[in-house]
């Protein structure tokens, strides 16, 4: 609610951040995240509905694999759809709003290529006339890479890649500097990625690390004498949060099988 505040102009960054966070802390946060974003981005107010589709950018940028998929299905397209329809909301969502949805999927058929959905849903509207033509977006303009970039940078780690856009962008071909862009978009992807596996990784690994410390000094004084109501209570809610970041646990376990101190963690 905070991060789509209709009565603020500017975005609150600070609160799209904090979601963002929130959608990969919690393991439910990337189906249930855009459920809640599509009720926002089909708000009668209009500065409502554009905050929201910009959260809903932040966090194709910074949610990774798990929320890509759930925005890739028909279930969720269905409801950026509904904006631009006039069989449903498409009559009174304002022409701003209209706009920055065709933009927003338009510019996932030229991020997520795999994603036949998208593509499908976007074919669809431009079929049926709803959207005319293609927005703006200039393929030929040369993306700088991520910045600042943190150590062992895919830009610096895959080599392969790296030989392949400095070629690239040597070349006068525009078809070659198109390439070049795509290239950097999908190495800025992995890139964003990453870093959001790390940051889920510590943040998850610091939480469970407070909560069995507290746990431990509840036990201990348990062992001395009897616990009040309200510390028999904070030990059953550690214990149920630490139930629940358990398969967290394994799963960030299992993802992190290439580095060895952070698995050690």
């Amino acid at each position: 609610d905070k991060a789509t505040d209709p009565s603020v102009p500017e975005e609150n960054w600070e609160c799209i951040q904090r979601f963002c966070d929130q959608v990969n802390a919690d393991t439910e946060g990337p189906s249930l995240a855009p459920r809640l974003l599509a009720h926002k981005i089909q708000s009668p107010q209009e500065m409502e509905a554009l905050h929201a589709l910009t959260v809903l950018e932040t966090c194709v940028n910074n949610c990774g694999e798990r929320f890509h998929h759930e925005i890739a299905k028909f279930r969720f397209l269905n409801e950026l759809i509904k904006v631009l329809s006039p069989k449903y909301y498409g009559t009174w969502s304002s022409e701003k709003v209209k706009s920055r949805v065709t933009e927003v999927i338009f510019s996932w058929t030229v991020w997520f290529p795999q994603e036949v959905k998208i593509r499908d849903a976007y074919q669809m509207l431009k079929k049926q006339g709803i959207v005319k033509e293609d927005p703006k977006v200039p393929e030929d303009k040369i993306l700088p890479p991520p910045s600042p970039r943190p150590q062992n940078s895919i830009f610096d780690t895959d080599e392969e890649k790296s030989k392949l856009l400095a070629r690239l962008l040597k070349s006068n071909h525009s078809e070659d500097l198109q390439a070049a862009n795509r290239l950097i978009k999908s190495m800025i992807k992995e890139e964003q990625e990453k870093s959001a596996k790390v940051s889920r990784r510590v943040n998850t690994i610091s939480e469970v690390s407070e909560n069995v410390k507290r746990m431990d000094e509840l036990l201990e004084n348990y062992k001395r004498q009897e616990l009040s109501k309200s510390d028999h209570e904070t030990l059953q809610t550690l214990f149920q949060r630490c139930e629940k970041l358990r398969p967290l646990l394994f799963r960030l376990a299992s993802e992190t099988v290439d580095d060895d101190e952070a698995l050690g963690k």
